[in-house]
């Protein structure tokens, strides 16, 4: 499109000369600027991103979009020859504007059926499971979120959880031209508060649950889940599908500014008025049988290998998700039954590296999750022991870590504490607040566990192996999929998942193949 036309969509005046220029992309990052895109030059923690504007021009941008800020300093250079476009607030532009330049917003021809999913946990579990289920249905899907990019090709590592919005929109004009008719993405708060969703219009927006994470950034839960209720809102989604197990749930249900159907996944503690519930849970393997009841009467039959209640809830998200999106629910039952969609494995989340020990790697960095990891893990370990090697990540909510450690105190037999992500935080001082929590309650509480503490973490992980016998449980919490330790500004390889299978060979025991959902 012409530069001029971008101008108007801003309420900016481009000058005459100017405004034929084409544009062919929109970048914030100077660095992966192509020819004909616009950089976007916004203040960023340290720089401004002025400073990069040469380098975004040398590389092929054909125009500036900046704040009063940025403009000044270009004013004082001499080689900028390119437009620059003024903006009071241009973050709370670029998602717009990125839409506009590469056609994705709302009731443009070709696009994608976009479901989205937030919440506290699940959501990286619940784009998955959606995938597979489109997949099941015969549609070719594209998945954005924590741990890649699947958007026809070959699969693109994740570096946020929802990327900036450039890029999402970008992607979804990747996935257009592609051939790709729907797309499951995880939207974080980081996203909301950020803009990097503006301008996506969800078919199907989906909430998962609200548990303590990120008052760092939000400094209060009220605050964290008014950022999270504006994905239920007409700006960013049509319909909705909200799971009413918390109260959080209950009151996102409630002020909802889009229609939505509601879900209740606890058995035995189901919301009376749910449009849906999760009804006869009943283990099978590791996983779940059960049926999904509305209100009317209405029956939908599922199946979840992944183990945990938490499972259970995710799946019962990704079905009624699809089936808001107007899916007809005799074809959903088909798929469900034929293709087994919500055994498919997720990438360091719960993910199964050894049954004998059992050995399992999962993402659990916050308390309510911890706990459900746990708690998913225990009935396999009636007669045996639960040994949990975890710590906290440094720089991040503080409170929870204390919290953290009591939880482990409590459901496992053996606690290894050690190294998260440290950041530039002192990781001895965060071993040391994971450590008085976990001390407190088994001190308080007369628990019968063993506390220790154990670090790097490929040493602590190897010292739980050592301890393990055939029949015990082993879970490795909090990284998940990273394949990166960030220690003082450094970047240090280190796969849980890779750590674990080489103690386990190490001591002679099976470890079971690494499988992955197709691009």
């Amino acid at each position: 499109m012409a530069l001029g036309n971008l101008g108007e969509e801003m309420g900016v005046v481009v000058p005459e000369a100017s405004a034929p220029i084409l544009v062919t992309g929109i970048s914030l990052n100077s660095r992966t600027v192509e020819p004909g895109d616009v950089y976007v030059a916004l203040p960023g923690a340290t720089r401004h991103g002025a400073d990069f504007v040469g380098q975004a021009v040398s590389t092929g941008a054909v125009a500036v979009i900046t704040d009063d800020a940025g403009a000044r300093q270009l004013a004082l250079s001499t080689d900028i020859e390119v437009p620059v476009l003024i903006a009071q607030d241009p973050r709370s532009l670029v998602g717009k504007l990125a839409a506009h330049v590469y056609g994705t917003g709302a009731g443009k021809e070709g696009t994608p059926t976009l479901f989205g999913v937030t919440g506290t946990n699940g959501k990286t579990t619940t784009t998955y499971f959606i995938n597979a289920l489109l997949r099941s249905l015969g549609k070719t899907p594209g998945l954005i979120g924590t741990i890649e990019i699947l958007a026809g090709g070959d699969p693109i590592p994740s570096l946020l959880t929802t990327p900036e919005s450039t890029d999402v929109h970008a992607l979804l004009a990747l996935m257009r031209e592609r051939g790709l008719d729907a797309v499951s993405m995880e939207v974080s708060s980081h996203a909301i508060s950020f803009h990097r969703v503006d301008g996506v219009i969800f078919d199907v927006a989906g909430f998962t649950n609200l548990t303590q994470d990120h008052l760092d950034l939000h400094g209060t839960m009220e605050d964290y889940f008014l950022t999270k209720a504006q994905l239920f809102g007409s700006a960013h989604a049509t319909a909705g599908v909200v799971t009413v197990d918390d109260e959080w749930g209950r009151r996102l249900a409630g002020t909802a500014g889009i229609p939505v159907v509601t879900l209740s996944t606890h058995v035995g503690h189901e919301t009376a008025d749910a449009d849906w519930s999760v009804v006869e849970a009943v283990p099978r393997g590791l996983g779940t049988d059960f049926r999904l009841r509305h209100r009317d009467g209405r029956e939908i039959r599922v199946h979840t290998g992944l183990p945990g209640t938490f499972n259970v809830s995710n799946a019962a998200l990704a079905t009624i998700m699809v089936l808001q999106s107007g899916v007809d629910e005799e074809r959903l039952q088909q798929a469900l039954d034929a293709a087994d969609p919500f055994s498919t494995s997720v990438p360091g989340r719960m993910q199964l590296v050894a049954s004998s020990p059992a050995a399992v790697v999962d993402f659990a960095h916050n308390p309510d999750a911890l706990l459900r990891a746990l708690e998913a893990l225990r009935p396999a370990t009636t007669d045996a022991r639960l040994i949990v090697v975890f710590g906290a990540t440094g720089q991040r909510d503080k409170g929870k870590r204390p919290t953290m450690g009591a939880i482990a105190a409590r459901s496992s037999d053996i606690v290894i504490v050690t190294d998260d992500d440290p950041h530039d935080e002192d990781a001895a001082g965060i071993r040391a607040d994971v450590l008085a929590g976990a001390a407190a309650a088994k001190d308080a509480e007369g628990l019968g566990c063993t506390v220790m503490e154990s670090f790097p973490r490929d040493v602590a992980i190897r010292q739980a192996v050592e301890l393990a016998r055939p029949e015990d449980t082993i879970l490795i919490a909090g990284r998940g999929h990273e394949v990166w330790q960030e220690v003082q500004g450094v970047n240090l390889a280190l796969d849980d998942r890779e750590e674990l299978r080489a103690a386990l060979t190490a001591r002679g025991f099976s470890v079971l193949e690494d499988q992955r959902i197709e691009s």
